[in-house]
Protein backbone atom coordinates (compact mmCIF):
# COMPACT_ATOMS: atom_id res chain seq x y z
CA UNK A 1 0.00 0.00 0.00
CA UNK A 2 2.46 2.43 0.79
CA UNK A 3 4.62 1.86 -2.06
CA UNK A 4 1.15 2.23 -4.43
CA UNK A 5 1.03 5.64 -2.57
CA UNK A 6 4.62 6.69 -3.31
CA UNK A 7 4.19 5.31 -7.04
CA UNK A 8 0.70 7.23 -7.10
CA UNK A 9 2.56 10.72 -5.94
CA UNK A 10 5.19 10.54 -8.36
CA UNK A 11 3.01 9.52 -11.40
CA UNK A 12 0.61 13.35 -10.13
CA UNK A 13 4.41 14.83 -9.40
CA UNK A 14 5.37 14.10 -12.96
CA UNK A 15 2.27 14.97 -14.59
CA UNK A 16 3.35 18.52 -13.24
CA UNK A 17 6.77 18.66 -14.19
CA UNK A 18 5.54 17.69 -18.02
CA UNK A 19 3.46 21.07 -17.03
CA UNK A 20 6.51 23.27 -16.93
CA UNK A 21 5.86 24.93 -20.03
CA UNK A 22 2.98 26.38 -18.62
CA UNK A 23 3.69 27.11 -14.71
CA UNK A 24 3.39 30.93 -15.15
CA UNK A 25 -0.20 30.17 -16.03
CA UNK A 26 -0.68 27.48 -13.67
CA UNK A 27 0.27 29.99 -10.96
CA UNK A 28 -1.65 32.70 -11.77
CA UNK A 29 -4.39 30.46 -12.19
CA UNK A 30 -3.40 29.56 -8.67
CA UNK A 31 -3.83 33.32 -6.97
CA UNK A 32 -6.73 33.78 -8.79
CA UNK A 33 -7.91 30.75 -6.85
CA UNK A 34 -6.14 31.80 -3.82
CA UNK A 35 -8.53 35.14 -4.43
CA UNK A 36 -11.56 33.47 -4.95
CA UNK A 37 -10.82 31.47 -1.47
CA UNK A 38 -10.37 34.84 0.29
CA UNK A 39 -13.88 36.11 -0.73
CA UNK A 40 -15.13 33.22 -0.07
CA UNK A 41 -14.11 33.16 3.47
CA UNK A 42 -15.25 36.88 4.50
CA UNK A 43 -19.09 35.77 2.97
CA UNK A 44 -19.95 33.91 6.21
CA UNK A 45 -18.07 36.59 8.38
CA UNK A 46 -20.61 38.93 6.98
CA UNK A 47 -23.81 36.88 7.12
CA UNK A 48 -23.33 36.43 10.77
CA UNK A 49 -22.83 40.14 11.26
CA UNK A 50 -26.26 40.66 9.60
CA UNK A 51 -27.87 37.72 11.25
CA UNK A 52 -26.47 39.64 14.34
CA UNK A 53 -27.99 42.65 13.89
CA UNK A 54 -31.38 41.61 12.74
CA UNK A 55 -31.09 39.27 16.21
CA UNK A 56 -29.90 41.82 18.37
CA UNK A 57 -32.88 44.33 17.00
CA UNK A 58 -35.75 41.86 17.79
CA UNK A 59 -33.98 41.38 20.88
CA UNK A 60 -34.18 44.90 21.53
CA UNK A 61 -30.33 45.38 22.13
CA UNK A 62 -30.06 47.07 18.96
CA UNK A 63 -32.33 50.75 18.90
CA UNK A 64 -32.41 52.09 15.27
CA UNK A 65 -34.86 53.92 13.29
CA UNK A 66 -33.40 52.98 9.73
CA UNK A 67 -32.75 49.08 10.65
CA UNK A 68 -33.34 48.40 6.66
CA UNK A 69 -30.12 50.80 5.99
CA UNK A 70 -28.02 49.00 8.50
CA UNK A 71 -28.56 45.87 6.92
CA UNK A 72 -28.12 46.50 3.37
CA UNK A 73 -24.69 48.49 4.28
CA UNK A 74 -23.52 45.08 5.47
CA UNK A 75 -25.34 43.24 2.31
CA UNK A 76 -23.50 45.60 -0.56
CA UNK A 77 -19.80 44.41 0.27
CA UNK A 78 -21.17 40.98 0.06
CA UNK A 79 -22.99 41.41 -3.27
CA UNK A 80 -19.56 42.61 -4.21
CA UNK A 81 -17.89 39.49 -2.88
CA UNK A 82 -19.87 37.33 -4.75
CA UNK A 83 -19.38 38.99 -8.15
CA UNK A 84 -15.78 38.57 -7.58
CA UNK A 85 -16.00 35.43 -6.98
CA UNK A 86 -18.41 34.47 -9.95
CA UNK A 87 -15.86 36.51 -12.04
CA UNK A 88 -12.58 34.58 -10.86
CA UNK A 89 -14.25 31.11 -11.05
CA UNK A 90 -15.01 31.88 -14.96
CA UNK A 91 -11.01 33.55 -15.31
CA UNK A 92 -9.85 29.91 -13.65
CA UNK A 93 -12.17 27.80 -15.89
CA UNK A 94 -11.22 30.00 -19.34
CA UNK A 95 -7.53 29.90 -18.39
CA UNK A 96 -7.30 26.27 -17.79
CA UNK A 97 -9.40 24.74 -20.50
CA UNK A 98 -7.52 27.19 -22.90
CA UNK A 99 -3.79 26.75 -21.55
CA UNK A 100 -4.01 23.27 -20.89
CA UNK A 101 -5.89 22.05 -24.06
CA UNK A 102 -3.57 24.35 -26.02
CA UNK A 103 -0.23 23.99 -24.60
CA UNK A 104 0.03 20.79 -22.13
CA UNK A 105 -2.20 18.07 -24.03
CA UNK A 106 -1.27 18.94 -27.43
CA UNK A 107 2.18 19.44 -26.62
CA UNK A 108 2.28 15.76 -25.53
CA UNK A 109 0.55 14.63 -28.16
CA UNK A 110 3.15 15.96 -30.49
CA UNK A 111 5.80 13.90 -27.89
CA UNK A 112 3.55 11.05 -28.39
CA UNK A 113 4.14 10.87 -32.42
CA UNK A 114 7.31 12.24 -32.08
CA UNK A 115 8.35 9.48 -29.87
CA UNK A 116 6.76 6.91 -32.28
CA UNK A 117 8.69 8.11 -34.83
CA UNK A 118 11.84 6.79 -32.83
CA UNK A 119 10.51 3.39 -31.14
CA UNK A 120 12.16 0.44 -32.50
CA UNK A 121 9.75 -1.70 -34.50
CA UNK A 122 8.89 -4.64 -32.60
CA UNK A 123 6.78 -1.76 -30.47
CA UNK A 124 4.77 -0.94 -33.18
CA UNK A 125 4.67 -4.42 -34.14
CA UNK A 126 3.75 -5.66 -30.53
CA UNK A 127 1.58 -3.11 -30.05
CA UNK A 128 -2.61 -2.63 -31.65
CA UNK A 129 -3.17 0.21 -33.36
CA UNK A 130 -6.02 0.74 -31.61
CA UNK A 131 -4.48 0.89 -27.78
CA UNK A 132 -2.11 3.39 -29.29
CA UNK A 133 -4.76 5.77 -30.52
CA UNK A 134 -5.89 4.95 -27.10
CA UNK A 135 -3.14 6.69 -25.10
CA UNK A 136 -2.61 9.22 -27.60
CA UNK A 137 -5.95 10.65 -27.13
CA UNK A 138 -8.48 9.15 -23.99
CA UNK A 139 -5.05 9.51 -22.03
CA UNK A 140 -3.71 12.67 -22.65
CA UNK A 141 -7.15 14.26 -22.66
CA UNK A 142 -7.60 12.49 -18.77
CA UNK A 143 -3.99 13.76 -18.09
CA UNK A 144 -5.25 17.02 -18.51
CA UNK A 145 -8.38 16.75 -16.68
CA UNK A 146 -6.06 16.22 -13.69
CA UNK A 147 -4.50 19.69 -14.13
CA UNK A 148 -7.69 21.17 -14.17
CA UNK A 149 -8.86 19.13 -10.88
CA UNK A 150 -5.71 20.13 -8.84
CA UNK A 151 -6.37 24.00 -9.88
CA UNK A 152 -9.66 24.00 -9.36
CA UNK A 153 -10.52 21.48 -6.51
CA UNK A 154 -7.72 20.15 -4.99
CA UNK A 155 -5.52 22.97 -4.24
CA UNK A 156 -8.49 25.18 -2.75
CA UNK A 157 -9.70 23.13 -0.73
CA UNK A 158 -6.96 22.45 1.58
CA UNK A 159 -6.41 26.59 1.63
CA UNK A 160 -9.77 27.24 2.21
CA UNK A 161 -9.51 24.78 4.95
CA UNK A 162 -6.92 25.65 6.46
CA UNK A 163 -8.05 29.82 6.29
CA UNK A 164 -11.54 28.63 7.64
CA UNK A 165 -10.14 26.36 10.17
CA UNK A 166 -8.21 29.56 11.84
CA UNK A 167 -11.56 31.91 11.19
CA UNK A 168 -13.04 29.41 13.44
CA UNK A 169 -10.76 29.39 16.53
CA UNK A 170 -10.86 32.80 16.30
CA UNK A 171 -14.41 32.71 16.35
CA UNK A 172 -15.10 30.15 18.84
CA UNK A 173 -12.73 27.33 19.85
CA UNK A 174 -14.90 25.45 21.22
CA UNK A 175 -16.81 24.70 17.91
CA UNK A 176 -13.87 24.37 15.72
CA UNK A 177 -12.20 21.79 18.15
CA UNK A 178 -15.92 19.97 16.81
CA UNK A 179 -15.15 20.38 13.33
CA UNK A 180 -11.54 19.44 13.42
CA UNK A 181 -12.03 16.27 15.42
CA UNK A 182 -14.67 15.64 12.56
CA UNK A 183 -13.19 16.38 9.23
CA UNK A 184 -10.11 14.43 9.10
CA UNK A 185 -12.15 11.07 9.97
CA UNK A 186 -13.92 12.22 6.48
CA UNK A 187 -10.37 12.96 4.49
CA UNK A 188 -9.15 9.55 5.59
CA UNK A 189 -12.16 7.76 4.65
CA UNK A 190 -12.16 9.35 0.83
CA UNK A 191 -8.32 8.73 0.60
CA UNK A 192 -8.89 4.83 1.32
CA UNK A 193 -12.00 4.70 -0.60
CA UNK A 194 -10.46 5.98 -3.81
CA UNK A 195 -7.53 4.32 -3.62
CA UNK A 196 -9.43 0.96 -3.36
CA UNK A 197 -10.67 2.00 -6.49
CA UNK A 198 -7.61 2.55 -8.36
CA UNK A 199 -6.99 -1.28 -9.91
CA UNK A 200 -10.47 -1.09 -11.41
CA UNK A 201 -9.94 2.22 -13.31
CA UNK A 202 -6.81 -0.15 -14.71
CA UNK A 203 -8.27 -2.74 -15.81
CA UNK A 204 -11.44 -0.43 -17.03
CA UNK A 205 -8.51 1.19 -19.42
CA UNK A 206 -6.60 -1.78 -20.73
CA UNK A 207 -10.34 -3.41 -21.62
CA UNK A 208 -10.72 0.29 -23.09
CA UNK A 209 -7.47 0.00 -24.74
CA UNK A 210 -8.43 -3.80 -26.39
CA UNK A 211 -11.92 -2.71 -27.49
CA UNK A 212 -10.69 0.17 -29.39
CA UNK A 213 -8.79 -2.67 -31.18
CA UNK A 214 -11.62 -4.52 -31.91
CA UNK A 215 -13.35 -1.68 -33.35
CA UNK A 216 -10.77 -0.60 -35.66
CA UNK A 217 -9.79 -4.19 -36.96
CA UNK A 218 -13.41 -4.85 -37.84
CA UNK A 219 -13.84 -1.34 -40.08
CA UNK A 220 -10.35 -1.78 -41.70
CA UNK A 221 -11.28 -5.62 -42.21
CA UNK A 222 -14.97 -4.97 -42.69
CA UNK A 223 -15.03 -6.79 -46.64
CA UNK A 224 -13.39 -9.81 -45.17
CA UNK A 225 -15.51 -9.92 -42.25
CA UNK A 226 -18.07 -9.88 -43.91
CA UNK A 227 -17.09 -11.88 -46.81
CA UNK A 228 -16.75 -14.93 -44.22
CA UNK A 229 -20.05 -14.29 -42.03
CA UNK A 230 -17.71 -13.32 -39.18
CA UNK A 231 -19.88 -10.38 -37.88
CA UNK A 232 -21.04 -13.27 -35.00
CA UNK A 233 -17.36 -13.71 -33.86
CA UNK A 234 -16.47 -10.04 -33.89
CA UNK A 235 -19.83 -9.47 -31.93
CA UNK A 236 -18.65 -11.83 -29.69
CA UNK A 237 -15.22 -10.77 -29.23
CA UNK A 238 -16.59 -7.16 -28.74
CA UNK A 239 -19.10 -7.70 -25.71
CA UNK A 240 -16.49 -10.43 -24.36
CA UNK A 241 -14.26 -7.20 -23.91
CA UNK A 242 -17.02 -4.74 -23.45
CA UNK A 243 -18.58 -7.03 -20.58
CA UNK A 244 -15.04 -7.00 -18.76
CA UNK A 245 -14.63 -3.11 -18.99
CA UNK A 246 -18.03 -2.89 -18.04
CA UNK A 247 -17.58 -4.57 -15.19
CA UNK A 248 -14.22 -3.18 -13.96
CA UNK A 249 -16.17 0.41 -14.33
CA UNK A 250 -18.90 -0.81 -12.38
CA UNK A 251 -16.77 -1.42 -9.40
CA UNK A 252 -14.41 1.37 -9.97
CA UNK A 253 -17.40 3.45 -10.05
CA UNK A 254 -18.94 2.40 -7.14
CA UNK A 255 -16.09 2.19 -4.80
CA UNK A 256 -15.28 5.60 -5.63
CA UNK A 257 -18.84 6.60 -5.39
CA UNK A 258 -19.31 5.50 -2.07
CA UNK A 259 -16.99 8.70 -0.93
CA UNK A 260 -19.69 10.95 -1.06
CA UNK A 261 -22.10 9.74 1.26
CA UNK A 262 -19.05 8.98 3.88
CA UNK A 263 -18.15 12.74 3.19
CA UNK A 264 -21.99 13.72 3.71
CA UNK A 265 -22.90 11.70 6.64
CA UNK A 266 -19.61 13.07 8.72
CA UNK A 267 -20.98 16.35 7.47
CA UNK A 268 -24.47 15.98 9.08
CA UNK A 269 -23.02 14.72 12.22
CA UNK A 270 -20.57 18.18 12.14
CA UNK A 271 -23.79 20.42 11.70
CA UNK A 272 -25.61 18.22 14.59
CA UNK A 273 -23.04 18.78 17.24
CA UNK A 274 -22.40 22.61 15.87
CA UNK A 275 -26.10 23.45 17.15
CA UNK A 276 -26.13 21.28 20.07
CA UNK A 277 -23.00 22.19 21.43
CA UNK A 278 -23.22 25.80 20.02
CA UNK A 279 -27.04 26.14 21.44
CA UNK A 280 -25.63 24.99 25.10
CA UNK A 281 -23.32 28.01 24.45
CA UNK A 282 -25.41 30.60 23.48
CA UNK A 283 -27.23 29.52 26.56
CA UNK A 284 -24.57 29.83 28.55
CA UNK A 285 -23.93 33.18 27.32
CA UNK A 286 -20.84 32.03 25.83
CA UNK A 287 -21.34 32.25 22.30
CA UNK A 288 -23.75 34.93 20.81
CA UNK A 289 -26.32 33.56 18.11
CA UNK A 290 -24.06 35.58 15.47
CA UNK A 291 -21.10 33.48 15.95
CA UNK A 292 -23.33 30.11 16.25
CA UNK A 293 -24.63 30.98 12.37
CA UNK A 294 -21.14 32.03 11.20
CA UNK A 295 -19.71 28.71 12.17
CA UNK A 296 -22.37 26.64 10.84
CA UNK A 297 -21.61 28.71 7.33
CA UNK A 298 -17.95 27.82 7.61
CA UNK A 299 -18.60 24.37 8.49
CA UNK A 300 -20.43 24.57 5.06
CA UNK A 301 -17.98 25.94 3.27
CA UNK A 302 -15.52 23.41 4.50
CA UNK A 303 -18.15 20.45 3.94
CA UNK A 304 -18.95 21.48 0.47
CA UNK A 305 -14.91 21.22 -1.25
CA UNK A 306 -14.56 17.81 0.45
CA UNK A 307 -17.95 16.25 -1.15
CA UNK A 308 -16.31 17.91 -4.56
CA UNK A 309 -13.23 15.94 -3.42
CA UNK A 310 -14.79 13.07 -3.68
CA UNK A 311 -15.23 13.17 -7.16
CA UNK A 312 -11.95 14.84 -7.47
CA UNK A 313 -10.46 11.43 -6.30
CA UNK A 314 -11.99 9.39 -8.27
CA UNK A 315 -10.47 11.70 -11.45
CA UNK A 316 -7.20 11.78 -9.56
CA UNK A 317 -7.44 7.62 -9.92
CA UNK A 318 -8.45 7.90 -13.61
CA UNK A 319 -5.09 10.19 -14.10
CA UNK A 320 -3.04 8.49 -12.79
CA UNK A 321 -3.94 5.09 -14.92
CA UNK A 322 -3.95 6.95 -17.96
CA UNK A 323 -0.95 8.86 -16.96
CA UNK A 324 0.79 5.84 -16.04
CA UNK A 325 -0.06 4.49 -19.73
CA UNK A 326 1.01 7.41 -21.22
CA UNK A 327 4.53 7.74 -19.05
CA UNK A 328 5.43 4.23 -20.06
CA UNK A 329 5.17 4.99 -23.47
CA UNK A 330 7.13 8.08 -23.48
CA UNK A 331 9.88 6.36 -21.10
CA UNK A 332 9.94 3.06 -23.99
CA UNK A 333 13.32 2.96 -24.90
CA UNK A 334 13.95 4.22 -28.61
CA UNK A 335 16.10 3.13 -30.99
CA UNK A 336 19.97 3.95 -30.66
CA UNK A 337 20.76 7.12 -32.86
CA UNK A 338 23.30 5.89 -35.46
CA UNK A 339 25.07 8.78 -37.35
CA UNK A 340 26.91 6.15 -39.76
CA UNK A 341 27.74 6.18 -43.61
CA UNK A 342 28.63 4.92 -46.65
CA UNK A 343 30.45 7.91 -47.75
CA UNK A 344 31.04 8.67 -51.37
CA UNK A 345 31.42 5.71 -52.97
CA UNK A 346 29.12 4.33 -55.28
CA UNK A 347 27.25 1.49 -53.83
CA UNK A 348 27.34 -1.95 -56.14
CA UNK A 349 25.47 -4.58 -53.73
CA UNK A 350 27.32 -7.34 -52.16
CA UNK A 351 25.80 -8.46 -48.87
CA UNK A 352 26.90 -11.34 -46.54
CA UNK A 353 25.18 -12.54 -43.87
CA UNK A 354 27.99 -13.70 -41.01
CA UNK A 355 27.23 -16.39 -38.51
CA UNK A 356 23.82 -14.21 -38.07
CA UNK A 357 21.66 -14.93 -34.78
CA UNK A 358 18.00 -13.84 -34.18
CA UNK A 359 14.78 -14.24 -32.59
CA UNK A 360 11.74 -12.27 -31.55
CA UNK A 361 11.16 -14.02 -28.57
CA UNK A 362 14.76 -15.22 -26.54
CA UNK A 363 13.15 -18.50 -25.24
CA UNK A 364 12.44 -19.05 -29.21
CA UNK A 365 15.59 -18.98 -30.98
CA UNK A 366 14.30 -18.37 -35.03
CA UNK A 367 17.53 -17.76 -37.41
CA UNK A 368 20.64 -19.85 -35.75
CA UNK A 369 24.29 -19.14 -37.23
CA UNK A 370 23.28 -18.18 -40.66
CA UNK A 371 25.74 -17.23 -43.32
CA UNK A 372 25.17 -16.03 -47.19
CA UNK A 373 27.14 -14.66 -49.71
CA UNK A 374 25.15 -12.65 -52.34
CA UNK A 375 27.37 -10.64 -55.50
CA UNK A 376 26.17 -7.68 -56.45
CA UNK A 377 23.28 -7.92 -59.41
CA UNK A 378 22.39 -11.54 -58.16
CA UNK A 379 18.77 -12.36 -58.21
CA UNK A 380 18.09 -14.51 -54.88
CA UNK A 381 15.20 -16.34 -53.86
CA UNK A 382 14.50 -17.15 -50.38
CA UNK A 383 11.39 -20.14 -50.21
CA UNK A 384 10.34 -22.56 -47.63
CA UNK A 385 7.36 -22.64 -45.16
CA UNK A 386 4.95 -20.05 -43.27
CA UNK A 387 7.04 -19.19 -40.17
CA UNK A 388 10.65 -20.60 -41.61
CA UNK A 389 12.00 -17.12 -41.27
CA UNK A 390 12.19 -15.12 -45.24
CA UNK A 391 10.26 -12.30 -43.75
CA UNK A 392 12.50 -12.46 -40.89
CA UNK A 393 15.65 -11.95 -43.03
CA UNK A 394 14.14 -8.87 -44.92
CA UNK A 395 13.56 -7.24 -41.44
CA UNK A 396 17.37 -8.12 -40.63
CA UNK A 397 18.03 -6.45 -44.06
CA UNK A 398 15.86 -3.09 -43.55
CA UNK A 399 17.01 -2.97 -39.86
CA UNK A 400 13.98 -3.38 -38.70
CA UNK A 401 15.58 -5.38 -36.30
CA UNK A 402 19.48 -5.49 -35.22
CA UNK A 403 21.02 -9.54 -35.32
CA UNK A 404 21.30 -10.98 -31.40
CA UNK A 405 24.16 -12.32 -32.56
CA UNK A 406 27.06 -11.73 -36.36
CA UNK A 407 26.60 -9.58 -38.58
CA UNK A 408 25.28 -8.09 -41.96
CA UNK A 409 27.60 -6.45 -44.61
CA UNK A 410 26.80 -4.14 -47.53
CA UNK A 411 29.91 -4.21 -49.91
CA UNK A 412 31.43 -5.06 -46.75
CA UNK A 413 30.28 -2.58 -44.08
CA UNK A 414 28.64 -3.48 -41.23
CA UNK A 415 25.19 -2.18 -41.41
CA UNK A 416 24.85 -1.93 -37.61
CA UNK A 417 27.28 0.94 -38.09
CA UNK A 418 25.65 2.48 -40.71
CA UNK A 419 22.22 4.95 -40.00
CA UNK A 420 18.71 3.17 -40.37
CA UNK A 421 18.13 6.05 -42.54
CA UNK A 422 20.77 5.19 -45.31
CA UNK A 423 20.51 1.67 -44.98
CA UNK A 424 17.17 1.44 -45.81
CA UNK A 425 17.45 4.05 -48.75
CA UNK A 426 19.19 1.41 -50.62
CA UNK A 427 16.17 -0.86 -50.50
CA UNK A 428 13.33 -0.58 -52.95
CA UNK A 429 10.12 -2.73 -51.71
CA UNK A 430 7.38 -4.03 -53.37
CA UNK A 431 5.00 -6.11 -51.32
CA UNK A 432 2.41 -8.09 -51.71
CA UNK A 433 0.34 -6.31 -49.36
CA UNK A 434 0.05 -3.24 -51.12
CA UNK A 435 -0.51 0.33 -49.18
CA UNK A 436 -1.63 3.54 -51.09
CA UNK A 437 -2.11 6.73 -48.72
CA UNK A 438 -4.52 9.72 -49.45
CA UNK A 439 -2.94 12.09 -52.12
CA UNK A 440 -2.75 11.90 -56.01
CA UNK A 441 -1.83 8.97 -58.22
CA UNK A 442 1.65 10.95 -58.98
CA UNK A 443 2.26 11.84 -55.57
CA UNK A 444 1.52 8.19 -54.70
CA UNK A 445 4.25 6.80 -57.15
CA UNK A 446 6.56 9.34 -56.69
CA UNK A 447 6.68 8.22 -53.12
CA UNK A 448 10.27 6.96 -53.03
CA UNK A 449 11.47 10.47 -55.26
CA UNK A 450 9.06 12.94 -54.22
CA UNK A 451 11.54 15.35 -56.31
CA UNK A 452 10.61 13.28 -59.36
CA UNK A 453 9.56 15.14 -62.55
CA UNK A 454 5.87 14.47 -64.47
CA UNK A 455 8.06 12.42 -66.96
CA UNK A 456 9.90 10.26 -65.13
CA UNK A 457 6.73 9.10 -62.92
CA UNK A 458 4.84 8.91 -66.30
CA UNK A 459 7.74 6.81 -67.81
CA UNK A 460 7.96 4.83 -64.45
CA UNK A 461 4.33 4.00 -65.15
CA UNK A 462 4.30 3.09 -68.68
CA UNK A 463 7.09 0.32 -67.49
CA UNK A 464 4.62 -1.23 -65.11
CA UNK A 465 1.68 -0.93 -67.41
CA UNK A 466 -0.46 1.22 -65.65
CA UNK A 467 -0.43 4.53 -67.75
CA UNK A 468 -3.43 3.36 -69.53
CA UNK A 469 -5.71 2.72 -66.61
CA UNK A 470 -4.49 5.84 -65.12
CA UNK A 471 -5.32 7.81 -68.14
CA UNK A 472 -8.85 6.52 -67.65
CA UNK A 473 -9.35 8.17 -64.20
CA UNK A 474 -10.85 11.79 -64.60
CA UNK A 475 -8.08 13.85 -63.13
CA UNK A 476 -5.69 11.30 -64.85
CA UNK A 477 -2.35 11.60 -62.68
CA UNK A 478 -4.00 14.32 -60.57
CA UNK A 479 -6.84 12.08 -59.59
CA UNK A 480 -7.22 11.62 -55.52
CA UNK A 481 -6.62 7.80 -54.23
CA UNK A 482 -6.28 6.17 -51.00
CA UNK A 483 -6.09 2.64 -49.72
CA UNK A 484 -9.68 3.13 -48.92
CA UNK A 485 -10.34 4.19 -52.60
CA UNK A 486 -13.20 1.35 -53.75
CA UNK A 487 -12.94 1.96 -57.67
CA UNK A 488 -9.31 0.84 -57.92
CA UNK A 489 -8.84 -2.92 -57.82
CA UNK A 490 -6.03 -4.58 -55.96
CA UNK A 491 -3.88 -5.37 -59.39
CA UNK A 492 -3.88 -1.45 -60.13
CA UNK A 493 -2.85 -1.01 -56.74
CA UNK A 494 -0.02 -3.34 -56.58
CA UNK A 495 1.05 -2.25 -60.23
CA UNK A 496 0.75 1.38 -58.41
CA UNK A 497 3.33 0.17 -55.96
CA UNK A 498 5.43 -1.33 -58.35
CA UNK A 499 5.95 1.98 -60.71
CA UNK A 500 6.99 3.39 -56.98
CA UNK A 501 9.40 0.96 -57.33
CA UNK A 502 10.67 1.85 -60.80
CA UNK A 503 10.59 5.16 -60.23
CA UNK A 504 12.86 5.24 -57.14
CA UNK A 505 15.74 2.87 -58.79
CA UNK A 506 16.87 1.72 -55.29
CA UNK A 507 20.48 -0.53 -56.05
CA UNK A 508 19.06 -3.32 -53.76
CA UNK A 509 15.10 -4.69 -54.30
CA UNK A 510 13.27 -6.64 -51.76
CA UNK A 511 9.88 -8.05 -53.53
CA UNK A 512 7.70 -9.98 -51.75
CA UNK A 513 5.66 -12.01 -54.24
CA UNK A 514 5.27 -8.56 -55.77
CA UNK A 515 2.53 -10.19 -58.69
CA UNK A 516 0.38 -11.97 -56.62
CA UNK A 517 -2.30 -9.68 -57.11
CA UNK A 518 -3.07 -9.79 -60.61
CA UNK A 519 -4.26 -11.69 -63.52
CA UNK A 520 -2.45 -13.97 -65.39
CA UNK A 521 -1.99 -11.86 -68.37
CA UNK A 522 -1.28 -9.22 -66.22
CA UNK A 523 1.34 -10.95 -64.34
CA UNK A 524 3.06 -11.74 -67.80
CA UNK A 525 3.48 -7.98 -68.41
CA UNK A 526 4.96 -7.03 -64.99
CA UNK A 527 7.16 -9.72 -64.65
CA UNK A 528 8.94 -7.95 -68.05
CA UNK A 529 9.06 -4.44 -66.13
CA UNK A 530 10.39 -6.43 -63.42
CA UNK A 531 13.16 -7.93 -65.26
CA UNK A 532 13.88 -4.69 -66.16
CA UNK A 533 13.59 -3.08 -62.76
CA UNK A 534 16.18 -6.34 -61.38
CA UNK A 535 18.84 -5.60 -64.13
CA UNK A 536 21.84 -5.34 -62.64
CA UNK A 537 20.38 -4.49 -58.99
CA UNK A 538 20.40 -7.20 -56.19
CA UNK A 539 17.44 -8.26 -55.92
CA UNK A 540 16.12 -10.65 -53.03
CA UNK A 541 12.45 -12.46 -53.84
CA UNK A 542 10.13 -13.81 -51.15
CA UNK A 543 8.36 -16.66 -53.27
CA UNK A 544 5.16 -18.11 -52.27
CA UNK A 545 4.80 -19.40 -55.75
CA UNK A 546 7.31 -21.17 -57.04
CA UNK A 547 6.81 -20.49 -60.76
CA UNK A 548 8.10 -17.09 -60.65
CA UNK A 549 11.59 -17.85 -59.04
CA UNK A 550 12.50 -20.90 -61.63
CA UNK A 551 15.18 -18.49 -63.54
CA UNK A 552 16.61 -16.89 -60.27
CA UNK A 553 20.41 -16.95 -59.83
CA UNK A 554 20.25 -18.28 -56.11
CA UNK A 555 17.52 -20.09 -54.59
CA UNK A 556 18.03 -20.09 -50.94
CA UNK A 557 15.61 -22.96 -49.11
CA UNK A 558 14.92 -22.01 -45.54
CA UNK A 559 13.43 -24.22 -42.87
CA UNK A 560 13.25 -23.09 -38.68
CA UNK A 561 15.86 -20.62 -39.47
CA UNK A 562 18.72 -22.61 -41.23
CA UNK A 563 19.43 -22.21 -44.76
CA UNK A 564 18.64 -26.31 -45.88
CA UNK A 565 19.20 -26.26 -49.54
CA UNK A 566 20.88 -23.87 -51.84
CA UNK A 567 21.34 -23.89 -55.60
CA UNK A 568 19.43 -23.39 -58.81
CA UNK A 569 16.02 -24.22 -59.50
CA UNK A 570 16.95 -27.45 -61.88
CA UNK A 571 20.04 -28.44 -59.15
CA UNK A 572 17.33 -28.04 -56.43
CA UNK A 573 14.79 -30.28 -58.32
CA UNK A 574 17.87 -33.23 -59.22
CA UNK A 575 18.43 -33.57 -55.46
CA UNK A 576 14.66 -34.41 -54.84
CA UNK A 577 15.41 -32.93 -51.02
CA UNK A 578 13.40 -30.08 -49.29
CA UNK A 579 12.87 -27.84 -52.07
CA UNK A 580 11.86 -30.92 -54.32
CA UNK A 581 9.45 -31.68 -51.82
CA UNK A 582 7.90 -28.23 -51.90
CA UNK A 583 7.87 -27.92 -55.52
CA UNK A 584 6.10 -31.22 -56.29
CA UNK A 585 3.63 -30.54 -53.78
CA UNK A 586 2.35 -27.20 -55.30
CA UNK A 587 2.31 -28.76 -58.33
CA UNK A 588 1.42 -32.22 -58.12
CA UNK A 589 -1.91 -32.06 -59.16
Amino acid sequence: MKNDSKRRLNIISRIFREAKPIWGWLVFSCFLSFLQIILGVLAPKILGNTVQILYDYWAGELITDNLAGTVVRNLIPLAFIYVGMSASDYAIMYLLNNVVSRYYTCNVRIRISEKIKHLPVKFIDSTPVGEILRRLMDDVSQMGSSIHTVIETIFPVFLQMALIIGIMFFESWQLAIVVLLLTPLSVFLSSKISSASEKYFTKMFEESGKLNSVVEESYSNYATTKAYNWESETLRRHEEINLRQRDAEVKASFISSAVRPCITLINALVYIAINLIGGWLIIGGKASVGTVVTMVLFARQISAPLESVAEVLSEVQRATAASERVFSLLDYEEEKPDFGTFGENEILGDVRFEHVDFSYDKDKPLIRNLNLDIKHGQNVAIVGPTGAGKTTIVNLLMRFYDPDGGKITIDGRDICEISREEVRGLFGMVLQDTWLFGGTVAENVAYGKPEATREEIVKACEEAYCDHFIRTFPQGYDTVIGEDTTNISGGQKQLLTIARALLANHRLLILDEATSNVDTRTEILIQNAMDKLMAGKTCFVIAHRLSTIVDSDIILVIDNGQIVETGKHEELLAKKGFYYRIYTSQYAV
